[in-house]
């Protein structure tokens, strides 16, 4: 486990994963949260999930960490997937876990080594499709 200056550990779990997502692609998104000073994996999206089963899947009034694989093709036909990293703060959740997500998400980001892009959101229309869509081209 590794500890942050936040005081907060991160699984091993959650990097054995997110290698899994970048090496083998067996998850299109995983979901993290923080559960007693520990950032734990929540979920994993199977292969074959949309971005709007991941966004379903955050919930309205807690904050989380999540990545997500986005498959693309290019003008010029040629397959390719960036890893976003979002960190998912609705305005709607609590003053105190705004807090630790965002004490905590810098050292948490860089122990998953292979993001591209980084989306931070407070309400659904920040990480549309269509934003997500953009920075990856």
């Amino acid at each position: 486990m590794a500890n942050s200056a936040s005081g907060m550990t991160v699984r091993d779990e959650c990097k054995l994963k997110f290698l899994e997502l970048k090496a083998k692609r067996n998850y299109r998104f995983i979901i993290f949260k923080i559960e007693q000073q520990e950032i734990v994996v929540e979920k994993l999206g199977k292969p074959e999930e949309t971005y709007e089963d991941f966004t379903g899947s955050l919930p309205a009034d807690e904050c989380r960490y999540a990545v997500f694989d986005f498959d693309f093709i290019t003008d010029e036909n040629c397959q390719k997937s960036k890893i976003f990293f979002i960190a998912w703060s609705p305005e709607t959740s609590k003053v105190r876990g705004k807090m630790v997500y965002a004490s905590s998400k810098d050292r948490f980001k860089r122990e998953l080594d292979g993001i591209q892009f980084e989306l931070q959101a407070t309400d659904p229309s920040e990480m549309s499709f269509d934003i997500v869509k953009a920075r990856a081209f």
